[in-house]
């Protein structure tokens, strides 16, 4: 049985990236992302679930440092994406030697930002616990569950690139593999270090940096056993200025998306904490319950954009424009389902959390399910946002990136309250949601538009 060689191999993934039909693709690249996002989010969830247990201090603590992993999150997310993004262009230009530095470059540089973000928050871990919302009762289980977190920050940060890099080679099963069994791994600490050996709050964050560190030492293991197209070799990392500002130029939406959703995170504790634990703890509880749910459209977007990505680069526009509208499609009815189910369960599902606590399911189940009447635009705005980034427009995806918890989001969670008190709080989110899809309808309008122009040209090319 003869050898494939590296080269055949690179044949073979460009054929598969340009070949097979949208569809299939799209969902075949899907299916490993979405349960990467879905084991995620559940192992988050799971913190929240088990730490509930502990009282609603201890509950709303984990919406305080939600906030900071949204930071690290930010600095992975931005290099990851942006580095992942290059690397696909460049691997469907058959341009191997940039693709490899695009992606050794990303991996060292989130290593060393992610020791800077460690450094930093170790040093002002009790101001910046404040900072992020904390009230006097939480302070103690933040300062806890925080300490740990920070001190895994390098290693969460590199692996977020190289499961993006993954992703975007359009080989997500192997990124799932890493990260998928750290979250699993997390899910079976949580119980036994909060309660099992009586860590309490601190107990959930080391089992998260256990997790994290196996996550990062199995996607190590995967670069160097050649499971990617690229090398993640220090000789590759870039000397040249303009390389750092494509990766971070391209990734700047997801620092633009991650670096509000920690902004956003913190003005929402804030102006919850205003009507007590309660509020915070409520809020918590639906945020984590919501990011599971979106979960399920990210892990497909994120099937998406390597197929954008790889096929803009190989000027396949067709391809790109196809799976944009079956991606966006998909989304949306999918959401719907999904948003109906929890909005009938909302009650339910709050009183698993804190079945004692008649206060926090009261506050909780109002703006849950607010939250699933808006659910289904995510399927537009995601898509949309993400096609933007993945092919290279990062102007446009930024602006959008910046829309939902940012331009809109902020502004209502600051002046709501003022007038409708925590009904404000609770319909925040929602109201931005729907201003969000207002302002991406003109931009898939012409992002679309644009696809078809690029297709047509594309398809009197061949002909001629």
């Amino acid at each position: 049985m003869a050898i494939m060689t590296e080269e055949g191999r690179r044949r073979a993934h460009y054929e598969k990236m340009t070949q097979t039909p949208v569809p299939k693709l799209v969902s075949k690249l899907a299916v490993p992302t979405i349960v990467s996002m879905l084991i995620s989010a559940l192992y988050n969830t799971a913190d929240t679930f088990f730490v509930a247990k502990l009282g609603t201090s201890a509950v709303g603590a984990v919406g305080i440092v939600f906030s900071l992993m949204a930071i690290i999150q930010a600095v992975g997310f931005t290099l990851g994406m942006g580095s992942g993004t290059v690397v696909a262009l460049h691997l469907g230009a058959k341009q191997q030697q940039k693709a490899q530095e695009a992606a050794s470059t990303g991996f060292y540089l989130s290593i060393a930002l992610g020791l800077v973000v460690t450094v930093l928050g170790l040093l002002f871990l009790d101001p910046m616990m404040r900072l992020l919302g904390a009230t006097e009762t939480i302070l103690p289980y933040a300062r806890d569950y925080g300490q740990y977190i920070l001190l895994a920050a390098p290693l969460m940060c590199a692996s977020y690139v190289m499961n993006n890099i993954f992703r975007y080679e359009g080989k997500a099963l192997m990124g799932t593999i890493g990260m998928a069994t750290g979250g699993v791994l997390n899910i079976i600490l949580d119980p036994l270090f909060i309660f099992g050996l009586g860590l309490g709050t601190a107990g959930a964050a080391i089992a998260t940096a256990i997790s994290q560190t196996v996550s990062f030492c199995i996607l190590v293991g995967l670069f160097c056993t050649g499971r990617s197209s690229v090398r993640l070799q220090l000789k590759n990392m870039s000397r040249k200025l303009s390389v750092y500002w494509e990766i971070i130029w391209k990734g700047f939406p997801s620092m633009c998306r991650q670096g509000l959703a920690s902004v956003a995170s913190v003005s929402l504790n804030v102006n919850a904490a205003v009507y007590g634990d309660a509020a915070v703890a409520a809020m918590s509880i639906v945020g984590k319950i919501m990011f599971f749910m979106f979960s399920a459209m990210l892990g497909f977007g994120q099937g998406y954009q390597p197929v954008a990505g790889f096929n803009y680069g190989a000027k396949k526009y067709k391809r790109v424009y196809d799976a944009t509208r079956f991606t966006t499609v998909v989304g949306v009815v999918v959401l719907s389902v999904l948003g109906a189910i929890i909005f009938v369960l909302s009650p339910q599902i709050l009183k698993a959390f804190r079945a004692d606590d008649a206060e926090v399911i009261a506050l909780g189940t109002y703006a849950l399910r607010a939250q699933c009447l808006v659910m289904p635009l995510f399927g537009i705005t995601t898509t949309i946002n993400m096609g933007m980034q993945s092919t290279g427009h990062a102007g446009g995806a930024t602006f959008l990136s910046l829309c939902r918890q940012g331009i809109f989001f902020l502004p209502l969670i600051m002046i709501l309250p003022q007038f409708i008190g925590v009904t404000g709080v609770q319909l925040a989110q929602p109201l931005a949601d729907a201003c969000t899809l207002a302002a991406t309808l003109p931009f898939m309008v012409m992002f679309l538009k644009k696809l078809k122009r690029m297709s047509n040209e594309e398809k009197a090319e061949v002909s001629a």
